[in-house]
């Protein structure tokens, strides 16, 4: 059993990560893997960045007992609030430190990608920050299902443009934002979002977003008197709110953890994102990862009624922590996300974004005895998701 988790020096995670890319893109991605750890470890980059944690997205976020929530499963409950980030969710952790990297590197042009658009309005709240030039790419299936991100995206400036190609939603917008990258290298930054793409993207992402877990293990030494839970538990798409989460109980294997999928319509009804469970090695967006393909390696159509789980793989980190069997991976249902999502607005008062409402139905799925901790990533807040809630509930 490989008990290193996180990646080596040329990107991998056991056998997958690496850096799969076009010729034209090789000198801007040498470059960030050659200055990343460097200039993120430098005194005065840490001071910036802890400091805009603090002041600007108002870290530590809560580690929250939910009394009510941890009555009805039997078992101790703790929410993790990323929902309480400037921004609405945990993306805004890694943009900070991207564009911190990106002003460092004298880049003045920002692209990302976005799915559920949590990304998109993060990336455009650092570049408003920073004065720097902002494009985002989106598919048109999620503009439809995420206006209120799009408004806050031209109010903060950016420019977001439509992708019409494919399924038009995730996959399909970090395709286009690669094609500019190659069109544009020399000024351009690429924020990606995700633990995905080329070595350092899954790394990098990861360290801005670990500050999660080190915040949970101080948090519960100071409610419980205790360093780690039982079980952690988030949703994974791409994955960075789960690698967050998960990155600083990686080596400790008493720590349980626990990915949840989105399974959409049903792990066999041909309308699913359960990649763990469908999902088979290939290279997609310069890694080689866990992808869900059909027998001729063409990538197949991803579904979830969340916008932000829709994506036809998972990052290399996430497929190791599968295939060496230290994260439990769990296909969650459109239903019984929704239905989670529901029960934490009422029993709570929380409305989730319904990404982290796949994690909370992990409780209906798994039995966890009375004296154990469990933590639950709730990686943002429902607002965004409120037409879906509407329209699924008939509000």
């Amino acid at each position: 059993m490989n008990t290193n988790y996180n990646s080596d020096e040329k990107g991998y995670y056991g056998s997958f990560g690496g850096a799969f890319i076009p010729e034209m893109l090789y000198p801007n991605v040498e470059e960030l893997r050659r200055n990343y750890l460097k200039i993120s470890q430098e005194p005065e980059f840490k001071k910036e960045f802890h400091s805009l944690l603090k002041q600007y997205v108002g870290r530590p976020t809560p580690l929250y007992l939910a009394k009510r929530l941890s009555e009805k499963y039997n078992t101790k409950i703790y929410l993790k609030r990323e929902d309480l980030c400037h921004t609405g969710a945990h993306k805004i952790n890694n943009t900070i430190g991207q564009i911190l990297l990106a002003k460092r590197l004298g880049k003045q042009r920002i692209i990302a990608e976005t799915g559920a658009g949590q990304h998109g309005v993060a990336t455009a709240t650092v570049c408003a920050l920073m004065g720097l030039q902002c494009i985002v790419y989106m598919g048109e299936v999620d503009i439809e299902r995420q206006a209120p991100n799009i408004a806050r995206m031209k109010m903060l400036g950016a420019e977001v443009r439509p992708v019409s190609s494919g399924s038009r939603t995730l996959k399909d917008a970090t395709n286009e934002a690669i094609r500019d990258w190659i069109s544009n290298p020399e000024a351009t930054f690429y924020i990606i979002g995700s633990v995905v793409g080329p070595h350092p993207y899954p790394d990098m992402v990861a360290r801005f977003q670990s500050i999660i877990s080190e915040e949970m293990q101080l948090q519960l030494m100071e409610q419980e008197n205790r360093q780690n839970p039982d079980y952690v538990i988030a949703c994974v798409g791409g994955g960075s709110n789960a690698a967050g989460a998960f990155y600083h109980f990686l080596e400790n294997e008493d720590v349980k953890l626990i990915a949840a999928e989105a399974a959409g319509k049903g792990i066999d009804s041909g309308e699913s994102a359960a990649t763990s469970a469908l999902g088979k090695i290939g290279i997609i967006h310069g890694s080689k990862t866990l992808l869900m393909q059909t027998d001729d390696g063409q990538i197949t159509e991803p579904y979830s009624i969340s916008a932000g789980l829709d994506y036809p793989g998972i990052g290399p980190m996430h497929a190791h922590l599968f295939e060496s069997k230290r994260a439990e991976f769990l296909s969650i249902t459109d239903d019984q996300a929704m239905q989670a999502g529901i029960e934490l607005a009422q029993l709570e008062g929380i409305i989730p974004a319904i990404e982290s409402a796949h994690a909370l139905a992990v409780l209906e799925c798994k039995k966890f005895r009375p004296e154990d901790i469990v933590i639950i990533n709730l990686s943002g807040r429902g607002d965004k998701d409120l037409n879906t809630y509407i329209n699924y509930f008939k509000l």
